[in-house]
């Protein structure tokens, strides 16, 4: 019964996101009447030129069984590729994916570069729009957001 839950959760993703979605875990639990799909341990997920790596990953999913929301917590990685080809990877202790708006919402020590322009951003909540390439962030009470920048100096005449 396992094995059929999971080779439906992987073909309604695969169907929404328009690219195979590949998820390995230790384990797998579903409840469909509740619209949950948990796996665990060592949890690798790969979509295209995207990567997500995480101790635990719960996929939410609407009445048509297409999904609304991956949450991924402890010891998370990532890679991530917008639409107009600016690569992302970092680290967090929560990810929050909303597909439909093509968002990923990154929490707790949060450390985000951008491969393509050398920049990086730390703080406690990132948000990443992969349509747009727009990152916003935020810091804690007692701790910044920091960015760090690679600017090329010109050399003088």
């Amino acid at each position: 019964m396992k094995k059929y839950i999971l080779m439906s959760v992987f073909l309604l993703t695969t169907s929404l996101l328009g690219v195979e979605l590949k998820i390995k875990a230790d384990s797998f639990s579903a409840d469909q009447s509740k619209g949950i799909s948990i796996f665990k341990g060592n949890v690798h997920i790969v979509k295209g030129a995207d990567e997500l790596n995480a101790e635990e990953v719960t996929i939410y999913t609407d009445k048509k069984n297409q999904p609304t929301k991956f949450v991924a917590i402890g010891d998370v990685s990532f890679q991530i590729e917008t639409k107009n080809k600016s690569k992302y990877q970092g680290t967090s202790g929560k990810v929050i994916y909303k597909p439909l708006k093509k968002e990923y919402y990154f929490y707790e020590n949060v450390m985000l570069k951008q491969l393509n322009e050398k920049k990086e951003i730390e703080g406690d909540e990132v948000i990443l729009n992969t349509n747009d390439g727009r990152a916003y962030a935020k810091g804690l009470e007692k701790k910044p957001v920091i960015m760090i920048f690679d600017i090329p100096e010109k050399e003088e005449k």
